[in-house]
C-alpha cells in the first residue's frame, strides 16, 4: 500500500490519480501514526519551503517521516516534497528541513546571466538521469513537466540521479538508499511521468 501524505500543501487529488491511471490504489494519508503501516511513501509539495514545514510540525507529521525513512521502505519526494528532504532552504529566509539528504535548496541564480532566466523555470525539459530503478524504461528523451524557483544541491554526488539545464546545471533527482526525489512533477508528465511513478510501485 502506497500512502501520499496529506499536510495541505500538494495537489493530491492529481497524484493519487496518477497512480489510479496504473491501477495502483493510493491512500490520502493525514495521521502521522498510520505512516509506518504503509509499504510505501509519498511527500508531494507545492507552495513554499517554510509553510510546508510549518505544515508538517502543526501535524506532527517530521518525526513520523524521519521514522519511516529509517525503515528503508521507499519514499519518493515530489517538487516541493523533494526539497523538504533536504536540510535547509533559503526560501523567504532560512528554513531548516527533514535533513534526510544533505545539501541545501537555493534560488536559481538568474542574476548572473546577461538576459536573466525567466523564473520560475516552468514547462517541459529534458532530465540526463543516471541508471536508477526509477528511471528503467523511459524513453530516450526523458522529458518532464518543471514548475519551480527554487532547487536542491546536494552535499554528495552519488546522491544525484538526474540533472537538468535551465541556464546552468542543476541537480532534478536524488536518491539516498529507500529516500528519492524528483523535481518535475510525474503526474502533469504524461508517459514518463507514469512510467517514473509505475517503477516507484515496483520497488
Amino acid at each position: 500500500m502506497i500512502a501520499i501524505i496529506d499536510y495541505n500543501m500538494g495537489n493530491l487529488a492529481s497524484v493519487k490519480n496518477a497512480f489510479a491511471k496504473l491501477g495502483e490504489e493510493a491512500v490520502v494519508e493525514s495521521n502521522p501514526e498510520k505512516f509506518h503501516e504503509y509499504d510505501k511513501l509519498i511527500l508531494p509539495g507545492v507552495g513554499a519551503f517554510g509553510d510546508a514545514m510549518e505544515h508538517l510540525k502543526e501535524r506532527d507529521m517530521v518525526e513520523a517521516i524521519k521514522a519511516f525513512a529509517k525503515s528503508k521502505k521507499p519514499m519518493l519526494g515530489i517538487c516541493l516534497g523533494m526539497q523538504l528532504l533536504f536540510e535547509s532552504s533559503q526560501e523567504f529566509g532560512d528554513h531548516e528541513g527533514l535533513g534526510l539528504i544533505k545539501g541545501n535548496v537555493i534560488h536559481f541564480e538568474s542574476e548572473k546571466f546577461e538576459e536573466p532566466l525567466k523564473i520560475p523555470h516552468m514547462g517541459w525539459n529534458r532530465m540526463f538521469t543516471k541508471e536508477h530503478p526509477l528511471f528503467e524504461g523511459l524513453d530516450d528523451e526523458h522529458y518532464l513537466y518543471f514548475v519551480h524557483t527554487y532547487h536542491v544541491t546536494c552535499n554528495d554526488e552519488k546522491d544525484i540521479i538526474g540533472e537538468t539545464f535551465y541556464g546552468y546545471k542543476f541537480t532534478s533527482a536524488v536518491a539516498h538508499g529507500n529516500i528519492m526525489g524528483i523535481q518535475p512533477h510525474p503526474e502533469k508528465s504524461h508517459t514518463n511521468g507514469l512510467k517514473i511513478l509505475e517503477n516507484f510501485i515496483k520497488l
